[in-house]
């Protein structure tokens, strides 16, 4: 008994971890900066990333602004992830409209902020849905413990996509 109880332990452990890491394609599109050139565009883009969270968020869009897109949450151990959508002026007299999303559940977040993002960056490019990879078949219940978790923090995701 006191040898099979350390061996459970550690197969209780190493199913609870996350089972993957991020795909380098998905990486590349979510780091990739969002950037417009003119202020036609930028407002088609601008649109699109309103419509984009709205459809995406399984919290309240809070506040929308000419420079600012933001959904309640995270709260309560809740998977589902929050966004952060922000839309700055270059000194070149580009645009680069950020992205953020986070949760707030150690277990990671529902879909993968890695996988948001990208997703969001295509669509607002391009006006064309993308799934979400990584969101299974709970992707209604952001509150479902799925394999395919993400660990991507705020912090990590907010530096890597808004780096120029």
């Amino acid at each position: 008994m006191k040898r099979i109880l350390p061996i459970l332990f550690c197969a209780a452990l190493a199913a609870c971890a996350p089972r993957g890491q991020v795909n380098p394609d998905v990486m590349q599109i979510a780091t990739a900066p969002l950037t417009c050139s003119d202020k036609p565009q930028c407002d088609i883009w601008w649109q699109r990333a309103q419509d984009w969270v709205r459809d995406h968020s399984k919290y309240e869009v809070q506040t929308v602004t000419d420079t600012l897109i933001q959904t309640a949450g995270p709260g309560g151990g809740k998977r589902a992830l929050a966004y952060e959508i922000t839309r700055t002026h270059n000194s070149d007299g580009t645009t680069t409209i950020g992205f953020a999303a986070h949760c707030d559940s150690s277990l990671g977040c529902k879909p993968d902020p890695w996988a948001a993002g990208a997703a969001f960056k295509q669509y607002v490019r391009t006006g064309i849905e993308q799934p979400i990879q990584g969101t299974g078949n709970d992707a209604d219940n952001p509150d479902a413990e799925a394999a395919d978790t993400g660990a991507a923090s705020s912090v990590g995701a907010r530096a890597a996509n808004e780096a120029k």
